[in-house]
């Protein structure tokens, strides 16, 4: 009987040893319960999406999904610490959308000129000097994200929360929505490489990508779109773009390739992404994909006005395509500028 007894209280001992060493196991991989059982994301309604659910003075739109659980999740991702670079180049002479300004770099101080004209006091009897420089450019060139005051719809000119032009608008940029409050955004970011999947690079003109053919690249891949995702379409552009994206001629023509309207509902309201990415300089097809004749860029206003999901434009996928890597984290910060519509000349960044 002692045996017994003795034989039990070993057995107790040992079944506590192991759920006490459970538990602690547990905690460092990945955190207490009730971290663990917190959502992905929060707001996104699967045949919804998001909206305007966020409350009257949001600006920010669907990054509120991102959670904290999130974003431990897509860190998680890297294996082999490779940092793909997904900005492009960008001079004074670089194709853009001409709806927007060119840039200007001027040089407001040099070595030279300090030395010559002599104009700053301090500088008497020194031998250093710097390299300063005034930059004239657009908010919405090179690689870019677009905040949710970018595009406007109807008479009221409103945009993403049912802010309008006359209340919201300044001869400084808009007052609400504007880049300067998007958050640095760090997520699991997904590569759909269509131009790779076609065997053509880059797709032609005016060349529309609906979700039938998303699902279908998605499948080819092995990898799919996850609620809270920065999602990416490679058509393949900038394998024409080499160092600066001077050839205009060869660049145009492609750039009207993109998803169409049916694909941005899709990748928002069946697969949650909060982010819509291309290589072009606006993610959609234009042209003739365009259904009505008032229609102007229909997936933008869907996007920023309507679900408020970011836009990315002109980040490069070409190495990320070149290696298969289709899942990655993706980190992105813009200036914090006031006033500014769009996150411009940007070196975003995907790790394996």
């Amino acid at each position: 009987m002692v045996d017994a007894r003795e034989g039990t209280m070993r057995l107790a001992r040992l079944t506590s040893s192991v759920v006490a060493g459970s538990i602690l196991f547990a905690a460092a991989l990945g955190g207490d319960t009730a971290q663990a059982q917190q959502p992905m994301v929060k707001g996104w309604v699967k045949g919804k999406g998001y909206g305007w659910i966020w409350g009257p003075g949001d600006e920010i739109g669907a990054l509120n999904a991102i959670t904290e659980q999130k974003v431990m999740a897509a860190l998680r991702i890297p294996k082999q610490g490779r940092v793909y670079d997904l900005g492009v180049a960008y001079d004074r002479a670089s194709f853009q959308w001409p709806g927007h300004s060119p840039a200007e770099v001027i040089a407001f101080r040099t070595p030279e000129g300090i030395k010559r004209q002599k104009d700053l006091g301090f500088m008497e009897g020194k031998k250093d000097a710097w390299h300063s420089s005034a930059v004239f450019i657009s908010d919405n060139v090179g690689t870019q994200v677009d905040s949710l005051c970018h595009v406007t719809k109807g008479d009221d000119n409103h945009w993403y929360n049912g802010y309008k032009e006359a209340d919201w608008g300044g001869n400084f940029g808009p007052r609400k929505a504007c880049a300067d409050k998007m958050p640095p955004i760090v997520t699991r970011g997904v590569l759909i490489d269509v131009a790779g999947a076609r065997g053509q690079v880059p797709l032609p003109s005016q060349e529309e990508i609906g979700p039938d053919e998303l699902r279908a690249v998605l499948q080819k891949q092995g990898v799919d779109v996850q609620p809270g995702d920065a999602v990416f379409i490679r058509t393949g552009i900038l394998s024409l773009w080499g160092d600066y994206g001077h050839d205009k001629a060869r660049l145009a023509p492609h750039d009207s390739a993109g998803i169409n309207l049916a694909a941005a509902k899709w990748l928002v309201e069946e697969k949650g992404a909060v982010l819509i990415g291309a290589d072009t300089s606006g993610l959609e097809c234009t042209g003739k994909c365009w259904r009505r004749p008032e229609d102007f860029y229909p997936a933008h206003v869907y996007l920023l006005i309507e679900q408020g999901v970011y836009i990315g434009e002109f980040h490069n996928l070409e190495e990320l395509a070149r290696d298969k890597v289709y899942e990655f984290l993706y980190m992105v910060s813009v200036n914090k500028i006031r006033g500014a519509t769009a996150g411009f000349t940007l070196r975003p960044v995907a790790i394996r």
